[in-house]
Parts: C-alpha cells; structure tokens; sequence
C-alpha cells in the first residue's frame, strides 16, 4: 500500500525513464545461462539451443485486477509474476526470464515503485528467472503493469491442452478455492473499513485464504514432481479462470466429454468454514472462483499407481467420449452439465 503523506516520496520524474529504470534493477542478478545479454541494450540476447521457446504474457489493470486499497505493492509485484510463471508451468516447462513493463500515473513516488520492483526481485530469486527488459512510461489511469514470462521445454516434454483422451484421469494439484474467498474477505474489511476508519481488520483466521490471494504461488514444484513420477500429463492448464472454465478448456481441445465428481474436489478446511459463514456453497465457489494458479491435468490410467499417494495431487474425475458432454456428478450422483462461470475480462457487470 502506499505509505504515508508525512514519509519520503521521491518524484519519478527526478530520475526520468532511462534513470528510473536503471535504479529499480540495479540489485537483479542474472541466474539463467540461457541469458546473455539482459538489461542495458537495445534487446536482450537469449540461447536457447535445441531446446523449444515458450512465450507468454499478462496484463493487470488497476480496478480491474487488483486494488491498491488491500493489495500492498510488494505482493502485487510478487503476483504478477507468479500469473505469468504459471502458465509456463502449465506447458510442462522451465520458466527462464521475464519483461516487466509499467505505466504509472503521478500518484506514485519512486519508494512506491520500489516496494513493487521488490516484490518483482523476490520472486525471481524464488523461482530462479532473470528479468531482461520491459518499459516504463505515464499513465492517467493509475498503474498497469505488464509481465511477459519466457521458459524453455524439450519437444518430448511440452504438454498442451488438446491431448487427453477418453478415460484418461482427471488431476489437480493443491486445493481450489481459497483465493475468490480470500478476495471477499479482503472485499468485505475494505467496506467496514470505508464505514468506520478505526476499525482494525482481524485476518488471522482466514490467514490462508488472504495469501491464496495476495501471494499465490506458480506450482513449478508439481513440474518437478511429476518429472520425478516418471509421469508426462496428456494436457494440461492452469487454474486463473476457474475449474469449470479449465475443464471446458482442456474438453473442447481435446474433443473429449468430462466427468467431474463434486465430492473429490480438494478444498482446504478453512474454505469450507469461510464459506459456511458467507452461507455460498463450497462447490460453486470451486467451480467459478478463479486465480488459485493451481496445475489442472490428464494422465493416462496406467500412470495411476505413480500419483495415488502423493499429497499435492488429487484425482477428480476422469475424461470420456465426447459425445457424453461434460458434467458435474454431484454428491447426490446426478449428472449436471458443467457451464464456464469464472473471470470473463470483458463481461458486463
């Protein structure tokens, strides 16, 4: 969050973009030899080798993706390459570098700008990428920050979402739901907050499902994990709209029906108590709540013995033919059809 009037706040525009730049990056360190040149030419220079290139890209908005009012700049630096890193997990690969390009408006101080880029530090160091670029220019919008994420996979390795197949079975990894609630949570304190300046929020008991949103972690663990398994998934996605959404996703690439079962659906205990106080079903919220960055995936049924122990994985349905359709067996063992309910960026309120 931004600090108060009565601290130090240091004008961007005292530095100037090639300035503000070289002072927001001065303490990354290159740790990727695939690297060879990053910040300070025209472009960044990369070897990639025999190995294939993956590129991906995610644009925040302020008021559309986050607020300033609950999300600290730290955390959100953190996030947004965490959004990133996980699609590149979700290919089965190796994140490597990534670009971070911002657009401020004058509301933000240099300090501001460094708790954010420290956040950005943080989870390169975490995750072992080198950031090799971006851009900085004005905004009279408030801040948008872009991060393009590059990795790298063998062609035996990559997995995308069009290859599962029929009865091939139906993986999560984690637990979902836990940061659409964390995110009500924080929602519902903004409010009280807005009603009554001098109240202080006690968070401590949903202490889980507020990080689920402010510092979500890419599973580039599972990646490992899997590797390790001797087990490659038939398609794979990552969890940012929503499991039904991911679902139809990784069905209609891959011409195949789904069967979901409502009672495997892993949720942490404190999202089925957060839940039964806002009184919305756990289920629902499974289903729609979106950015657990969780890895969704298919294996082949002979893999099975490999993932059955394991704590991170949870089998929760199974694919079949296509024209069986997609469908969520409830609890009661009736067959619903699943219907995409998660983040859409352009639908109306």
């Amino acid at each position: 969050m931004l600090k108060d009037k009565n601290e130090q706040r240091t004008s961007i525009s005292e530095l100037g973009e090639f300035g503000l730049i070289k002072h927001l990056t001065k303490y990354f360190k290159i740790q990727q030899e695939s690297t060879e040149k990053a910040i300070g030419d025209d472009a960044a220079v990369l070897e990639f080798s025999d190995k294939q290139t993956l590129v991906t890209t995610d644009l925040l908005v302020e008021g559309v993706h986050f607020d300033l009012a609950y999300m600290p700049l730290k955390h959100l630096g953190y996030k947004a390459v965490m959004v990133n890193l996980s699609d590149v997990y979700a290919m089965n690969g190796t994140a490597t570098q990534i670009t971070v390009s911002i657009a401020l408006s004058n509301r933000f101080p240099l300090e501001a700008v460094e708790e954010l880029y420290a956040g950005i530090q943080l989870a390169c160091d975490t995750y072992k990428v080198d950031l090799i670029g971006g851009d900085t220019t004005s905004s009279t919008t408030g801040l948008l920050i872009s991060v393009t994420a590059l990795g790298e996979v063998t062609e035996q390795d990559v997995v995308y979402r069009n290859g599962a197949k029929p009865n091939d079975l139906l993986v999560v990894s984690g637990d979902i739901g836990g940061a659409y609630l964390g995110l009500q949570v924080l929602e519902r304190e903004k409010q009280v907050f807005a009603a009554n300046p001098n109240s202080q929020p006690d968070l401590e008991q949903y202490s889980y499902i507020v990080e689920r949103q402010l510092k979500p972690e890419a599973r580039k663990d599972i990646i490992k994990l899997l590797k390790d398994l001797e087990v490659k998934p038939t398609s794979m996605i990552d969890i940012s709209d929503g499991l039904s959404s991911e679902i139809l996703h990784l069905s209609t690439q891959s011409e195949v029906g789904c069967n979901l079962y409502e009672d495997k659906i892993p949720l942490d205990p404190q999202v089925i108590s957060t839940c039964e106080e806002f009184e919305i079903d756990a289920t629902t919220i499974a289903l729609s709540g979106g950015e657990d960055y969780e890895l969704l995936f298919t294996i082949k049924q002979e893999d099975f013995p490999k993932i059955k122990a394991n704590p991170h994985l949870t089998v929760i349905g199974h694919m079949t033919d296509e024209s069986e359709g997609i469908n969520l067996v409830t609890r009661a063992n009736q067959k619903i059809e699943l219907t995409a309910q998660g983040w859409n960026s352009f639908k109306k309120d």
